[in-house]
């Protein structure tokens, strides 16, 4: 453990940022799987709810500075493709 007062601090910011980046990780994935199983149902309405959602999601991490923007864009359009060949 730090023993100098702003190592401690720096310890303390690095884990607060590490559990948020965790769950808006944790939060992006859940959307992404609920957006798979909304396709198995063929349910358009639930379809197009949870897409919108996973976009949002995916959008939301780029600006929290968790995924970058690439993977962000790559995301989406694997959603939008599996939403097309639905």
């Amino acid at each position: 453990m730090a023993n100098i007062k702003s190592a401690m601090k720096r310890v303390k910011v690095s884990q607060m940022q590490n559990m948020r980046n965790r769950m808006i990780t944790s939060d992006l994935k859940t959307a992404l799987k609920k957006f798979d199983r909304a396709l198995e149902s063929r349910d358009d309405a639930v379809i197009s709810e949870t897409y919108t959602v996973a976009v949002s999601k995916v959008d939301k991490a780029v600006t929290k500075g968790v995924i970058h923007k690439n993977a962000a864009n790559r995301k989406k359009a694997q959603l939008a493709k599996k939403l097309a060949a639905k």
